[in-house]
């Protein structure tokens, strides 16, 4: 008998790695239900029950095309669905219709029962701090390059001094327009002479500078790692894709072992690893991005990481690593 429970795909319209992920389930004839729950309530509804002789939540949410049985998902892909927004009301209305939607919708979303997740919200909302990454980290066995947090000038400057050369990057990177094109800030390297009181305005993260040869890209999904060694001759790869090569690589076992460690600490079964390689073929953790971007690495390399997340989703069950 054929297993009808859907895979539900919580993300916004225009996600191409979804999209993929998406149309490989469809060729397995595996149900999909896709929403964005930046559309509720104009095109996406909810109405959930619990209580009686109701242990779990029973209901569904509808879309125009599509309704999802709450106690019948199988798994949920949670990729990156727009926020919540009520234009058609005030600010303070909007405020207050927003928070029930959050805690309203977005809680029946992360109780649904028999639900393999991937990966839970308040687990990604965990993983995303990055000071609780790092602590994570150290104590699952990485190396951890010397980290500053603060917003006092003067520890600034001399950790500094002390681990010259060092770098500054964002501890989050929401949303930020100019002209209406989104903005990324890119990892810089900052002399002491730079800090000036302003500093103290916020927090900002320092990190000395690893001496590294190479980036490694590690995507882990489910039980299954595929690591990419990236060679592009920069600070940070991401501000120019044009200059990478790709190539497969094999991570060392102690390095494997703590990834498995770290991905237990937040609970999570997809993660995204950051790697600096340095020329004596040391590993140093960088970070993990429970949501990362993995799809553009797939054709340069042949990395079956699109079948690797379907075969996932379509179990809906997660065989841990001891």
């Amino acid at each position: 008998m054929n297993d009808t429970r859907p895979v539900l795909v919580v993300t916004n319209l225009d996600d191409p790695t979804a999209d993929l992920v998406i149309a490989e389930l469809y060729d397995r004839g595996i149900p999909v239900v896709r929403f964005d729950s930046g559309d509720f309530p104009a095109a996406l509804s909810c109405s959930a029950f619990i209580g009686g002789d109701a242990a779990q939540w029973s209901g569904s949410v509808q879309t125009p095309t599509r309704t999802a049985e709450l106690r019948a998902a199988r798994s949920l892909y949670y990729r990156r669905p727009s926020g919540f927004a009520f234009p058609h009301l005030d600010t303070q209305d909007a405020r207050f219709a927003a928070a029930q939607a959050r805690f309203g919708l977005g809680g029946v979303l992360v109780s649904l029962p028999d639900c393999l997740y991937v990966n839970h919200p308040n687990r990604i909302g965990d993983a995303e701090y990055k000071p609780a990454g790092l602590a994570a980290a150290a104590a699952s066995g990485f190396a951890v390059p010397p980290t500053l947090i603060t917003n006092r000038p003067d520890d600034a400057r001399a950790f500094i001094r002390k681990h010259g050369p060092v770098i500054f990057k964002p501890l989050s990177v929401p949303l930020y327009l100019v002209d209406g094109k989104a903005q990324t800030v890119p990892v810089t390297v900052v002399e002491a002479d730079e800090i000036d009181d302003s500093l103290s305005g916020t927090m900002h993260l320092f990190q000395a500078q690893v001496d590294k040869s190479a980036d490694v890209r590690i995507t882990v999904i489910g039980n299954r790692t595929f690591a990419v060694r990236i060679d592009s001759g920069l600070l940070d790869w991401r501000t120019d894709y044009s200059t990478h090569i790709y190539t497969p690589v094999t991570p060392p076992p102690d390095v494997e072992h703590a990834i498995f460690a770290y991905l237990r600490h937040f609970r999570l079964v997809f993660g995204a690893f950051d790697f600096a390689l340095s020329p004596s073929g040391e590993w140093t953790f960088i970070e993990c991005n429970p949501s990362g971007q993995w799809a553009w690495m797939e054709p340069p390399t042949g990395l079956p990481m699109t079948a690797a997340l379907a075969d996932l989703l379509e179990r809906g069950t997660h065989d841990r690593r001891p």
